[in-house]
């Protein structure tokens, strides 16, 4: 196995805690809210046997500071490119899935020449009611109760989902560390996701879009983004290319890992893409 290592970036609004092994091309994972690098911690194992692998948690979430302010998706895209400049990294991949995509993305447009190749994961096309129903399910944050009873609601509200008590506890010490907090990424997106079509189109290094298809559901159950309307970007990237996971749900990083390198390290080695080419994968 793998080892993989941790460390700590110093940025002006606080200590950036990322993961890092591996060695070869790099390739930057970037984590869903209120998630943390832990998202990726089997995908690392095998992913760092072929390249240089860094996976951070964004300001407000994981083992990192929180930031001073409300945070913008511009501002952890930079933060990223900050790390690159720590590492002495010139160019990178990046995947980002559900809020690390729209980071993801923001990477690719405004620091267009540090980046090789880009995977967004669950990348969600919200629009003004996706947002309005986004701020209305997650902007109140996670508050403290006197009696300890957020504990047992936070165990059981995806308990059903996530597979094992072992990673169900994971994500529970992930969404602990936001307690008391603003669930900064969630403003930081439904700031943001009303521009993101037009951004898009200025995208023009090869693209991955790799959706799992029971979160696609659970995005439409939600009334967050309709299902038929999560292709959109690839009639808006020039060079794009679709994997499909059909019982790919939010957990899918850490339930479908191994599915997952598969689809990433196939797309990272190919020297051209089948634009407009869905691959549909059963498991």
């Amino acid at each position: 196995m793998m080892k993989i290592k941790r460390a700590f970036l110093d940025t002006e609004d606080g200590q950036i805690h990322y993961r890092i092994g591996g060695e070869g091309e790099p390739l930057v994972l970037l984590h869903q809210q209120p998630r943390s690098s832990d998202e990726y911690k089997e995908l690392m194992s095998i992913l760092a046997q072929k390249r240089q692998v860094i996976a951070m948690d964004f300001l407000g979430f994981g083992d990192s500071d929180k930031p001073p302010r409300m945070y913008s998706i511009e501002d952890y895209a930079k933060n990223v490119i900050e790390l690159l400049d720590k590492l002495n990294i010139e160019k990178a991949s990046i995947l980002g899935n559900h809020t690390g995509s729209f980071v993801a993305g923001e990477v690719a447009l405004t620091y267009s020449e540090r980046l090789n190749k880009l995977i967004l994961c669950n990348f969600p096309n919200f629009g003004e009611q996706g947002k309005k129903k986004l701020l209305e399910i997650y902007s109140k944050g996670y508050k403290i109760q006197e009696d300890g009873s957020h504990l047992i609601a936070r165990w059981l509200a995806r308990y059903n989902y996530v597979g094992t008590p072992e990673l169900n506890h994971r994500w529970v010490l992930d969404d602990l560390k936001c307690f008391g907090y603003p669930m900064y990424a969630v403003y930081a997106v439904a700031n943001y996701c009303l521009n993101f079509k037009a951004r898009l189109s200025l995208i023009q290094c090869p693209t991955l879009l790799l959706w799992g298809l029971e979160d696609v559901k659970q995005f439409e159950n939600l009334g967050l983004a309709k299902a038929e309307d999560r292709l959109i970007a690839t009639q808006l990237i020039p060079n794009t290319e679709v994997v499909e996971l059909e019982q790919g749900n939010i957990c899918m990083m850490n339930q479908m890992f191994e599915e997952v390198a598969e689809v990433v390290i196939n797309f990272l080695d190919k020297q051209d893409l089948r634009k407009d080419t869905i691959y549909s994968v059963k498991s």
